[in-house]
């Protein structure tokens, strides 16, 4: 009759190599065994009260221990006579082995994994590279405040997913388009056009005209133009002929009335020059001096210069603040009625109405739905 089995023992296998070289071991091992001791190298000898059926004997003989490979195991037999129930013989081959059983199912764990990460799919790697390239957009578009590397990666993503043609992914493509056009759909303030306009504001300041200095309006030039243009001197002298000479008398006091007339115009207009009649609603813009209008150019470009910084770090509540005190400044030391004044107060209006702080909607749909993709739902 044979029989195998295999018992694991909580001890290292050297202690168990000795404890099966040792008699008092084996014969607490062996059922039934009374004594046991060595007779000679490898040889001992054994006494043993069995019971077969209603027979009780008692056996002796001798157990042998063969095929010996420290500390992995050895063969071990043994016969004996038991009066009249006979002779008995049996034997049997021990082997130990060592159980690392931490070891072993980390090493598989770490193996699972080795192979788990080969073998993924072309679905499961392009999941991947589309959620990462949707969270770097994303990040990238909370530090610039521009929604065009969201709105590229979105684009980029749904093409590759079209391309792909898989029905598992159509979910995840169809998220990505609704985010794109709901992102779209969102009017971004265009910094970089709004530093433009700041900026050629800014090159304008020197040339704007300040209330307190005097300069004809272009209606009174060009009436003072054509008045000179239309003043004739008038010659005075004799005529070659009596005929000549008599007729050159008798139109005298005419010529005389006319440069008489034409001298007081133009005596008049100088006059009027020299006097400038205007509203005045900041009367401290007219006594500004000339000095001083060097700090009030600098200190409006400095305004400017300010909100534009302001405009670039997306503070915008600091650059209404800044547009609004520049506009105060133009409209209280600078002529309105000025052309390039005009420009100036329209580009800082333009600016002011256009930086406005814009929430960008974030991909929420196409992220959950990589989600649900790459879990298998």
């Amino acid at each position: 009759m044979d029989m195998t089995g295999e018992r694991r023992i909580p001890a290292p296998r050297q202690r168990v190599w000795e404890a099966l070289n040792d008699p008092e071991v084996l014969r607490a091992c062996i059922p039934g065994c009374e004594t046991m001791e060595f007779t000679g190298e490898n040889q001992l000898k054994a006494t043993a009260s069995l019971k077969i059926g209603p027979i009780s004997a008692k056996f002796g003989g001798k157990v042998t221990l063969s095929e010996i490979d420290p500390p992995n195991g050895y063969t071990i037999t043994g016969e004996g006579a038991g009066g009249v129930a006979g002779f008995a013989k049996g034997g049997a081959k021990v082997a130990l082995l060592e159980a690392r059983v931490a070891e072993v199912a980390l090493q598989r764990t770490q193996l699972e994994d080795l192979i788990q990460s080969l073998s993924r799919s072309r679905d499961e790697n392009l999941l991947i590279d589309v959620e990462a390239a949707v969270r770097v957009a994303l990040q990238q578009t909370a530090i610039t405040g521009s929604a065009e590397p969201l709105v590229a990666a979105l684009k980029q993503s749904g093409e590759r997913l079209e391309r792909h043609q898989e029905p598992r992914l159509e979910g995840v493509r169809r998220a990505v388009v609704r985010d794109l056009d709901r992102i779209k759909a969102v009017s971004v303030t265009d910094i970089s056009s709004l530093a433009i306009k700041l900026d050629e504001a800014i090159r304008m300041v020197d040339d704007l005209t300040l209330l307190a200095n005097a300069e004809p309006r272009p209606d009174f030039a060009a009436k003072t133009a054509a008045t000179s243009k239309s003043t004739s001197s008038v010659p005075v002298g004799r005529s070659a002929s009596s005929s000549g000479g008599v007729s050159a008398l008798a139109a005298l006091p005419g010529k005389a009335g006319e440069w008489w007339n034409s001298a007081t115009g133009r005596i008049w207009t100088e006059v009027k020059s020299l006097v400038r009649v205007t509203r005045i609603d900041n009367p401290d813009a007219m006594l500004l001096a000339p000095e001083q209008s060097f700090f009030v150019r600098e200190n409006l470009k400095l305004r400017l210069l300010n909100a534009r910084l302001a405009l670039l770090s997306r503070q915008f509540d600091t650059a209404q603040s800044d547009m609004l005190n520049a506009q105060a400044a133009v409209d209280r030391y600078f002529d309105r009625s000025s052309k390039r004044t005009a420009i100036v107060t329209d580009l800082i209006r333009q600016v002011a109405g256009q930086a406005r702080q814009v929430g960008i909607p974030r991909p929420d749909d196409t992220l959950a739905a990589l989600t649900a993709a790459g879990a298998g739902r």
